[in-house]
C-alpha cells in the first residue's frame, strides 16, 4: 500500500484510547439507565407513616391489615389527635373506624401517591366491613393546581438552575482572578432566581400555597446549595471536579429525589441517600414551606446549608491556594551584577 507523504494512520495509543473513550461513553450511558430506571421499577410504598382511630377491636383489625413494609401504623385516641398528626407530618394520612362508617385523611400535598394508596386501602376494608367510606384531604394542593403539576414541574428547573448558571460562571470568569466574581454571581443568582422561580410558581400558576418570603428564601437556599457546591468543587479540582459534581446531581440526586411522590415511595437506602443530597432536599423544603407552614422543614434546610457551605469552603481554599501561588517572593535575594 503507498501512502502519501505527510499523512499517517492511526497509532496503536489512539486506537486504545478511543476504545476506551468509546466503553467509557457506553457505561455512563449505562449508568443512567440504572439511575433513572431501578428507582422507578423499584419504587412503591415503604413505611409510609399511617394512623389508625376507633375502637380498639377495630384500629387492632385495622393495624393486622396493614401490616407489611408497606405501612407504619400508629394508632391514636381520637380523630382529633390523628387529623393533629396528619397537619403536622407526623403520618401521611389516617383512618377512623366508626360503626358502618370508615373516614380517611389524607394529605395529598405531602405525596399524592401514598394519599391514593391510603384511599384505596381504606376502601378495600370498609368494603370487607360494609361500611361507608368518607375522605377528607387535609393537605391538598391549591385549588388552581388541584394535581401539583406546577409543584412537580419545579424539581428540573431548581437542578438545572443550579448547574447552568455554575458553567456560565466558570466561562465568564475563569481562574484565580475570577473566582471572587464567580461566588458573588453564584448568590446572586441563587437569591434572584430562588424569588422569580417561586413567584411564578405560586402568582402565575397557583401552584404554591406558602409564605411568599419563607418559600422564595427556601428555594433560594436550595439553588445556592447546588451553584455553590458545584462552583466550590470546580474552583479546587477544576471541570474534572464540576463534572463529578454534575454526575453526582443528575444520577443520583434527581432520580432519589422524592421530589414528586415524597422519600416514602422510594427503597429505604435510596430514598435515605436521596434526601440528602441537595435536590431531594430542596424538594423537601420546598414541601414543607408551601403545604405545611414550614412543619419539617429544618432537617432539609440544614442539609443545603451544610452543601452551601461546602461549596463556599472549597472556594476559600481554592483562593488561598491561588492567591499563594501568585505571590511574588517578598524574601527573594536580589541579583547582584
Amino acid at each position: 500500500m503507498i501512502q502519501q507523504a505527510g499523512t499517517s494512520g492511526p497509532t496503536t495509543g489512539q486506537g486504545y484510547k478511543l476504545v476506551v473513550i468509546v466503553v467509557g461513553l457506553a457505561a455512563v450511558v449505562v449508568t443512567m439507565l440504572c439511575a433513572f430506571a431501578l428507582p422507578s421499577i423499584n419504587s412503591g410504598p415503604r413505611h409510609l407513616p399511617t394512623g389508625v382511630a376507633g375502637p380498639q377491636e377495630a384500629t387492632t383489625a385495622v393495624s393486622k391489615a396493614l401490616q407489611g413494609e408497606e405501612w407504619d401504623v400508629t394508632t391514636y385516641d381520637s380523630e382529633d389527635d390523628l387529623k393533629t398528626a396528619v397537619k403536622e407530618r407526623d403520618v401521611m394520612g389516617g383512618i377512623v373506624l366508626a360503626p358502618g362508617k370508615v373516614t380517611v385523611f389524607t394529605a395529598t400535598a405531602g405525596g399524592p401517591q401514598a394519599a391514593m394508596t391510603l384511599t384505596s386501602a381504606a376502601t378495600a376494608i370498609a368494603k370487607q366491613q360494609q361500611a361507608n367510606v368518607a375522605i377528607t384531604d387535609l393537605k391538598p394542593f391549591p385549588d388552581d393546581d388541584p394535581k401539583g403539576a406546577g409543584f412537580s414541574s419545579a424539581a428540573l428547573p431548581i437542578i438545572i438552575g443550579g448547574m447552568f448558571p455554575a458553567v456560565l460562571l466558570t466561562r465568564l470568569f475563569p481562574g484565580h482572578s475570577g473566582l471572587r466574581l464567580r461566588l458573588a454571581g453564584g448568590f446572586a443568582f441563587a437569591l434572584v432566581a430562588g424569588f422569580a422561580v417561586t413567584a411564578f410558581l405560586q402568582y402565575g400558576t397557583g401552584s404554591l400555597s406558602g409564605e411568599y418570603l419563607i418559600t422564595s428564601l427556601g428555594t433560594s437556599l436550595g439553588m445556592a446549595a447546588l451553584v455553590m457546591t458545584l462552583l466550590g468543587l470546580e474552583s479546587l479540582i477544576g471541570m474534572a471536579g464540576f463534572g463529578l459534581g454534575a454526575v453526582v446531581i443528575m444520577l443520583l440526586g434527581n432520580p432519589l429525589s422524592g421530589f414528586v411522590s415524597g422519600p416514602h415511595w422510594l427503597p429505604d437506602g435510596w430514598a435515605t441517600v436521596g434526601q440528602m443530597l441537595p435536590p431531594g432536599a430542596a424538594g423537601s423544603l420546598l414541601r414543607a414551606n408551601s403545604f405545611f407552614a414550614g412543619t419539617g422543614a429544618s432537617g432539609p434546610a440544614l442539609i443545603l446549608t451544610a452543601w452551601a457551605t461546602l461549596g463556599l469552603a472549597l472556594m476559600l481554599i481554592a483562593d488561598r491556594r491561588g492567591t499563594r501561588a501568585t505571590r511574588p517572593s517578598a524574601e527573594a535575594p536580589a541579583l547582584v551584577v
